[in-house]
């Protein structure tokens, strides 16, 4: 026994028609004829129908004449060169007038006949197709229904909207007054599932006229399933026909919405007893919906253009504000409120530069953190949207009802810098006509017994809670998010050009300032040596009360301090202007050297100095001495008032580098001060007790970026462990 989902079915190939029509399948090039429906002897005097295979209608004259006179037959070649495409005409056929179509699709051209009916009901003038003066959706969808019923006049009209998933929603009704409202109820996928919504994009207009009658199969002497897809009586699916059947209607109608090129819904009819709609009027109907289908096409692109002049003020605006900034982040905090607002979000949070800053409604920053975190590892693309976050996440990540919904913008993934937008949960109730689960039914076809999604039997209202989701996120938005991202992107450009141009003049401040530091450094060191001198000279020959012998004591640190000061800013200019040659360097004795004059100039003789495994470099001779000396002397420095002072220096190749550790087990460094390590003058608070003016490091960071390499650190347990990276020789 086979199972059919509701999307397999085949329902552009039923092999048979409803009892209204009639089919006669040519060949497209020998025009011989190949299938028909059983039915075509009700119209055509044919004795014996097997005879009609494999000749023309020109074989026939007496029996096919009036549809061999007919225009379309006589051009047929002309009427035929496109595909799918459907032309009219009108036969009298026994004294009875038959509507007359053709089209080709693949290598047949269909026949189709269907008796002319009067619609002696039928009011329709101009007034009825002006579409275009309605600029509110449910009063277009309205007229239109109250147009058609002019035309059609089925108990019960509905315009049926397509919702992202497949489902759909009755937006608009006209029915009798004795019958329930099916106005606002939502419809499940299976309803009208895929495959069913692809024909309703190819063949436009849609009736079945009678689901209780007899239907009508193909006659072929082939087992070739012949494509009923543009035939106007072809037959429908046993589980379409249940379907009607349990709705309680006898007859069904429906004309397809196209909204550039795309199914967004349709006019769907029932009528309780059968009725069928002449092909005329079913044109009519069709013509109709498709001016208003424009007209609504027509207001929704004018209201696009007000929103887009809209959202090109704001995008103005913001750039605006940004530009007034140096750098991104103060512009995302300034504008927090702006930005979180573009979407209609509950909340934004901003991440760069290593901080959060947020607005609104958002969740704790252990949870934003923890977000931001799934975001860079589960997402590739630039902007991730969801209304179903806390639906799909929730109980993963954590979350609560503030994170619903989510749209994420990535500035740069590289440096975890990222915009999320927050909506909180949306309790949503969505009104069903009858339960949307699905059941197994069977049906027999072709002699076969198949398990099917069966039609629901009931149509009673089913209110259904959906949780865990936001409002759904639409087009607008999305481009909200995008004019944000363009925003960065055009501001971030504008900041670099007038950062590069403020660069440009702060080079040429720096060459003045480096002039600046060599004469000070040559023109003060007389004087400063001077000063000493004297000062060394009252105090060996000053009397020498312990008052006056600190007080001249004093003047020669300080005056040491000075020198050490203006040594060290020439070091800083120097290791950021002088010429430098990389050559492979031996650091072994440097760095012993460096290690026991650290020992004697901190005088701490019991600093314990381990150098273990010394790897050549590539470095510039004297710069390499600089960067040993200076953290050296640090490590040695910040460890000499510790009870067993010690320090380790040893390097090894790693990645293609050589990175050499020196670690102490001095004071440390406090975590929070780690990104001023570097900056010049910067000391730590737990360091002020120890000489000192917060140059070394700055010196050394400074030759390590200009000799190619890099300088960090990581606290031990104990002190710290400066790395060096440079280059492999």
């Amino acid at each position: 026994m086979n199972f059919v989902e509701c999307h397999e079915e085949p329902i552009h190939i039923p092999g048979y028609i409803q009892s209204f029509g009639y089919l006669i399948g040519i060949d497209a090039e020998s025009h011989s004829i190949t299938f028909f429906s059983r039915n075509i002897s009700d119209i055509f005097r044919i004795e014996n129908a097997e005879e009609l295979f494999g000749r023309s209608l020109m074989d026939f004259p007496e029996i096919f004449r009036s549809v061999m006179d007919s225009d379309l037959y006589a051009s047929l070649k002309d009427f035929t060169k496109r595909e799918n495409e459907t032309h009219f005409d009108k036969v009298f056929i026994s004294g009875k007038e038959y509507h007359f179509s053709i089209f080709r699709s693949g290598k047949h051209i269909f026949l189709e006949f269907e008796a002319v009916l009067e619609n002696p009901n039928k009011r329709i003038s101009n007034k009825y197709d002006n579409f275009y003066v309605i600029d509110n959706e449910k009063e277009l969808w309205e007229q239109l229904l109250s147009t058609l019923s002019k035309i059609v006049n089925y108990d019960r009209m509905m315009v049926y909207k397509f919702m992202m998933d497949g489902s759909g929603k009755v937006i608009a009704e006209r029915r009798d007054e004795d019958m329930e409202s099916y106005l606002g109820l939502h419809y499940p996928e299976s309803d009208i599932p895929r495959q069913a919504r692809e024909l309703y994009l190819k063949k436009r207009k849609r009736i079945f006229s009678n689901v209780h009658a007899d239907t009508v199969p193909l006659i072929s002497r082939t087992d070739e399933a012949i494509d009923l897809t543009f035939a106007a009586s072809r037959g429908m699916s046993p589980v379409h026909g249940q379907y009607i059947k349990n709705s309680g209607a006898s007859s069904s109608f429906s004309v397809s919405i196209i909204i550039e090129d795309h199914l967004w819904g349709l006019v769907t009819c029932q009528n309780s007893e059968a009725k069928h709609i002449d092909l005329e009027d079913r044109v009519q109907a069709g013509i109709f919906t498709a001016l208003a289908s424009n007209a609504y096409s027509s207001f929704k692109s004018k209201n696009e253009l007000n929103y887009r002049l809209e959202l090109n003020e704001k995008s103005s605006q913001l750039k605006a504000e940004f530009l007034k900034h140096n750098n991104l982040f103060d512009s995302l905090a300034d504008n927090k409120a702006k930005i979180r607002k573009l979407p209609e979000a509950d909340g934004l949070v901003i991440i760069a530069e290593g901080d959060i800053v947020t607005v609104g409604t958002v969740p704790e920053r252990g949870i934003i953190e923890v977000i931001a975190h799934w975001a860079l590892e589960n997402t590739t693309e630039s902007i991730f949207v969801s209304r179903s976050f806390l639906k799909d996440y929730g109980e993963e990540l954590g979350l609560d009802e503030s994170a619903a919904g989510i749209i994420i913008y990535f500035i740069e993934r590289s440096k975890k810098e990222m915009l999320i937008w927050f909506r909180k949960e949306f309790d949503e109730h969505i009104s069903w006509a009858g339960n949307p689960e699905k059941k197994i039914g069977v049906v027999v076809q072709d002699g076969q017994e198949k398990h099917i999604v069966s039609p629901r039997t009931s149509f009673n209202i089913f209110t259904e809670n959906i949780k865990g989701n936001s409002r759904r996120w639409n087009s607008r938005d999305i481009s909200s998010v995008q004019t944000v991202r363009d925003v960065i992107l055009e501001t971030s450009h504008k900041q670099y050009n007038a950062i590069k141009a403020l660069n440009n003049e702060l080079r040429k401040v720096n060459e003045e300032l480096d002039s600046f530091s060599y004469t000070i450094s040559h023109d003060l060191g007389t004087p400063l040596t001077v000063m000493k001198l004297n000062a060394q000279m009252l105090l060996a020959n000053f009397e020498k009360t312990e008052k006056n012998k600190n007080k001249l004591t004093s003047i020669v640190e300080e005056i040491d301090n000075m020198a050490e000061m203006m040594h060290d800013v020439l070091q800083l200019s120097r290791a950021k202007h002088s010429e430098i040659e990389l050559e492979r360097l031996q650091p072994a004795n440097t760095i012993l050297k460096i290690s026991e004059n650290a020992k004697i100039t901190f005088e701490s003789p019991k600093s314990e100095v381990i150098i273990k495994e010394c790897p050549d470099v590539l470095a510039d001779k004297t710069m390499l001495h600089q960067v040993f000396l200076n953290i050296i002397n640090n490590a040695v420095k910040y460890s000499s008032h510790k009870d067993e002072p010690k320090v380790e220096i040893w390097g090894a190749e790693e990645d293609g580098h050589i990175v050499y550790r020196i670690s102490d087990n001095g004071i440390g460094i406090p975590q929070e001060e780690k990104h001023k390590m570097f900056k010049i003058f910067n000391r730590m608070d737990n360091a002020k007790k120890f000489k000192g003016n917060g140059v070394g490091l700055s010196i050394v960071h400074r030759i390590m970026k200009r000799i190619g390499g890099n300088v960090d650190y990581d606290n031990n347990k104990e002190g710290t462990c400066f790395i060096l990276t440079f280059k492999k020789p």
